[in-house]
């Protein structure tokens, strides 16, 4: 498994006693057309609004320095409780945590403990590549939701692959700097879609694709578990059953 190497155990943070108010944007970095810049460049993400609902998954309860091992995050729900990753970062169950705009071993928007998980009844009967796609609630923290302090993505279903660029953020595992890169992404087959962008190495399953109008398309994982190299990310093409997946995770208040 390319992007899911097992990490050491990360230890709780308390949200930080300021809270950081989300500004009033949903942009990407990806802009309707092509992108902004060259396309299909893996550079260090900018700390900006929009990376900062980015995180880094950890499992267990100790130091977070070199523990995370895949990454998701937050897609607008009722609930305003709600991250996404790919299926395959949640096998084994446990413990997980979500830090959002995770830096250098710091968690400066606070470490969310992970309730309820979602996959589909095909991926957790047969590994179905097709579903490898998760949700999850995350606990509330100091009386305020995830969504709150860093904003959520809405999620796009239906979308034609390719209809614009997307950016891709995510954390590597040997990195403790999220990654981004912005590319046009292709029709790998009716169910999955690909994007070229190099460097997204262990660790990246999960990774949010953001398209020009600041929605989630997918996010790294599908065929193959997303990837056998470094430099082709797959993602689930997000249809009915992911939006019906996303209806029974938004309804958990």
């Amino acid at each position: 498994m390319r992007r899911t190497t097992r990490p050491g155990s990360p230890r709780r943070h308390a949200l930080s006693a300021v809270v950081l108010v989300l500004a009033a944007t949903t942009s990407s970095v990806a802009a309707a057309d092509d992108g902004v810049g060259p396309l299909g460049v893996t550079a260090d993400a900018p700390a900006t609004w929009p990376t900062a609902r980015v995180g880094a998954l950890f499992r267990g309860t100790g130091g977070l320095a070199g523990g995370h091992f895949c990454t998701a995050s937050v897609v607008h729900s009722e609930g305003r409780n709600l991250i996404v990753t790919a299926a395959h970062c949640l096998d084994g169950g446990g413990r997980f945590r979500f830090a959002p705009g995770y830096r250098d071993g710091g968690a400066p928007y606070g470490v969310w403990d992970v309730g309820r998980t979602y996959v589909a009844e095909a991926w957790r009967r047969d590994r179905d590549e097709d579903s490898d796609l998760a949700f999850a609630v995350v606990d509330d923290l100091a009386g305020l939701e995830v969504e709150d302090v860093v904003g959520g993505s809405p999620l796009a279903v239906g979308q034609a692959t390719g209809a614009t660029a997307v950016t891709v953020t995510g954390y590597p595992r040997s990195r403790e700097v999220p990654v981004t890169c912005t590319a046009r992404p292709s029709a790998h087959s009716g169910t999955q879609q690909r994007v070229e962008c190099p460097g997204f190495t262990g660790g990246t399953s999960g990774s949010p694709w953001v398209n020009g109008d600041g929605r989630v398309v997918g996010v790294i994982g599908g065929h193959e578990e997303g990837g056998n190299t470094a430099d082709v990310s797959y993602s689930v093409v997000l249809g009915e059953e992911a939006a019906a997946l996303h209806r029974t995770a938004s309804a958990e208040r």
